[in-house]
């Protein structure tokens, strides 16, 4: 890449600072590991969102990755950091966002994104981008000013540790070195902590006198390691108080322990000891944690303050934090006291308590889809094994268990599965991987991984439909658009081959369109499009069909019936008698008796049922001297009218069905008294029926001798002339 490392050296005439992004690019091909080639690009330090980093895709090809023409040419399986860098399905790498290293990489030496792409022909890129650091920020302590005091007897030779400054920048960039204003009492001494950090110790060079003088002042500067490099300061403080006869002394200025992670809390991790000959309080020892320990180290550590013992005080986890480093004062309580120091040292050690996490780098983490067709080597799925913990710990095998046509391949940094056998959906068409991945410690930790692996099968399947007759109860007055049933066709093909689409057969309902009844839609749900009407369509029937996706596609269908209930929507109707505004008039004999029929009140119900039945009933009026028959709807006298009644009389009949709710319809009756009738009427209604049945039955007795003396005369002549043929 000469051409281009020449062309983006020539941005350093652009920008002030800059960032190196150093990017590899590990080509796997099947079983076989390409080689890696080395980019190195030159770009402003503030990468903002869209700037392009490299083109993965040409790089790829010139190292023989394997790509095909069409595109997306490259699938992102695995990015560490998505929110600063993207890969383009055409393999453009860009940025997401600006970069800023000393944000999430802080002082970390390696700072790194990796990314895990997959090529159209299912080969496998691994990019890492190296994002080096700059020295963009300077060395800043925490505080505007230092206080000490020094005893005026502190012989030359006496350290004071300082509280030290911080550079988010890593390595060289860091806080390298410190100085003090020159003087001829005091110096620093330079130390570095097991992190790599630097910290400076004030050293006492010459005695010193209180009466002389009792307060200096310096300032403390700490430089890191730019060219140029930057620097921060603060102002020391520095008081001489009496002397105290005996200082405390610790055994060692320096203590290092280890401590098991997840220790319990309480646990012993060193009993420290300062002694001093004073006697009285002067030779009482306090112990604590100078000032300027964090306080994540605070959280993690108790001292005790009389005893000096350092016990756990949280939770250790070597996955988080490997060491802590713990300055510790030793104070008597006497007066105008010099403090004791030591430097504590913990290493917390590794213990086996994290199994291994197993994770499938596919679309569907559960669940891949493999051709029949697929040959030996075809990788089916990515398989990432880590483990928290290190050493023997974390070291991970992983196997793919059972007698399976799949193997593992293992690489450096993940894992595929390829398929290692003839596959046959016919002979099986599914199969459950189980992946175990174990670590190395003791005990041995193990963790396990399922994966469902589907054979995929060609189009040679048509839909199936549970039932080959539908049958579907509706209330009339149903409301348009409102779901009738839903219709179900399986596919056993896989895939777009078994995706299933349902419509309706194009056809007539009482010479209308069938779409004019009913939709359906791509799920088999069935919706009526009008309000149905059971007094004009009870039954109808339409076919649905069922396609899948298939090329070509395959269909079948089904019949469907709605059958249109009855529901009570029609109010009786009055028929008889004739209604004039809801009023009928009529007249009977004032001399009529009990049981006189007035008349029949009758009433239509286009319902059905107990819709469509009608009970009759007086609801208002002069019902005592009525009654009416629920049935047949006749209307009675209950009694007889005198000469003193009155000549007309008021009832209100009601017509009610049977349906829920109950419709009804109601007929306000006048009766007319009229003034007697002659003998033949007076006779009444049961009277006159009698006569006309008499007379009737002596008609039909007249007939019947009639015919008997016919027939006998012409048996009496065929005797006397037998030639003779009687014809009537």
């Amino acid at each position: 890449r000469k051409d281009d490392s020449l062309q983006y050296e020539q941005n350093l005439i652009l920008f002030p600072s800059f960032l190196i992004a150093t990017v590899q690019f590990s080509l796997l091909s099947g079983l076989a590991c390409g080689a890696m080639v080395v980019v190195h690009i030159t770009r402003s330090s503030s990468y903002n969102p869209g700037s392009v980093i490299g083109n993965v895709t040409r790089d790829a090809l010139k190292q023989g990755f394997q790509i095909a023409p069409q595109p997306p040419y490259l699938r992102v399986i695995s990015n560490s950091e998505p929110r600063w860098v993207e890969l383009s399905p055409a393999g453009i790498l860009t940025t997401q966002m600006k970069i800023d290293r000393d944000v999430v990489c802080r002082q970390n030496p390696k700072c790194i994104i990796s990314l895990e792409v997959m090529s159209n022909s299912m080969e496998i890129c691994v990019i890492k981008v190296e994002i080096e650091d700059l020295n963009d920020n300077a060395p800043r302590f925490p505080t505007s000013h230092i206080d000490i005091e020094i005893s005026e007897n502190a012989s030359p030779g006496t350290r004071f540790p300082l509280e030290g400054a911080s550079d988010p920048d890593s390595g060289i960039f860091g806080v390298q070195s410190y100085s003090i204003t020159p003087n001829e009492l005091f110096g620093l001494e330079i130390k570095t902590r097991g992190d790599g950090s630097k910290i400076a110790e004030l050293v006492v060079q010459k005695s010193l006198d209180r009466e002389t003088q009792s307060h200096y002042s310096y300032e403390i500067s700490a430089e890191d390691g730019g060219d140029p490099p930057k620097i921060g300061a603060v102002q020391l403080n520095i008081r001489v108080i009496d002397s105290n006869d005996n200082n405390p002394v610790f055994d060692e200025p320096v203590y290092t322990v280890n401590v098991m992670e997840n220790s319990p809390v309480n646990t012993l991790v060193i009993d420290l000891n300062a002694t001093d000959p004073d006697e009285g309080t002067n030779g009482e020892v306090v112990y604590s944690f100078n000032s300027y320990v964090t306080e994540k180290t605070r959280e993690a550590f108790k001292i005790d303050p009389r005893t000096g013992i350092i016990t756990v005080n949280g939770v250790l986890d070597y996955e988080t934090t490997q060491i802590y480093e713990i300055d510790v004062q030793a104070k008597d309580l006497g007066p105008n006291s010099i403090p004791a120091h030591c430097k504590v040292t913990v290493n917390v050690m590794d213990t086996n308590d994290n199994p291994p996490v197993i994770s499938l780098l596919s679309l569907n983490t559960e669940m891949v889809e493999v051709s029949e067709n697929a040959q030996r080597g075809y990788v089916i799925a990515l398989v990432r094994v880590s483990d928290k913990d290190s050493g023997a710990n974390g070291k991970v095998k992983c196997t793919l268990q059972g007698n399976v046509p799949f193997r593992l391949q293992e690489y450096e940094s993940f894992s595929t599965i390829l398929v290692d056998g003839r596959l046959d959906r016919e002979q099986k068409d599914t199969f459950n991987l189980t992946i175990q991945a174990e670590d190395s410690g003791i005990p041995q930790l193990r963790a396990t991984k399922s994966l469902v692996v589907k054979v995929t099968d060609e189009n040679d399947n048509p839909p199936h439909f549970l039932k080959p007759h539908y049958q579907e109860m509706v209330m009339e007055n149903n409301l348009p658009g409102s779901c009738l049933l839903a219709v179900s066709a399986e596919d056993p093909d896989l895939g777009m081959n078994g995706t299933v689409s349902y419509s309706i057969v194009p056809g007539e309902i009482k010479h209308m369109d069938v779409n004019t009844y009913v939709s359906i839609n791509p799920s088999g749900r069935i919706y009526s499009m009008r309000s149905f009407d059971h007094e004009y369509t009870r039954t109808f029937d339409f076919k649905v069909l069922a396609r899948d996706n298939g090329n070509p596609s395959l269909s079948s269908n089904a019949t469907v019936r709605i059958v249109v209930l009855d529901v009570n929507d029609n109010t009786p109707v009055m028929t008889n008698p004739p209604l004039v505004n809801g009023t009928a008039e009529v007249s009977i004999p004032r001399n009529a008796g009990v049981g006189y029929m007035v008349t029949q009140v009758k009433a239509d119900d286009y319902d059905e049922g107990e819709n469509g039945r009608l009970t009759y009933t007086i609801s208002e009026g002069d019902r005592a001297f009525f009654e009416i028959d629920q049935v047949n709807g006749e209307v009675r006298s209950t009694r007889m009218f005198g000469e003193n009644a009155k000549s007309t009389y008021e009832i209100t009949v009601v017509a009610r069905d049977h349906g829920k709710p109950s419709l009804s319809a109601s007929a306000y009756i006048v009766v007319y008294l009229s003034p007697d009738l002659n003998a033949q009427e007076t006779i009444g209604p049961v009277n006159l029926s009698l006569i006309f049945i008499i007379a009737l039955g002596s008609i039909a007795a007249i007939l019947f001798i009639t015919m008997i003396f016919v027939a006998v005369k012409c048996k009496r002549d065929n005797k006397e002339i037998r030639t003779y043929n009687c014809r009537y």
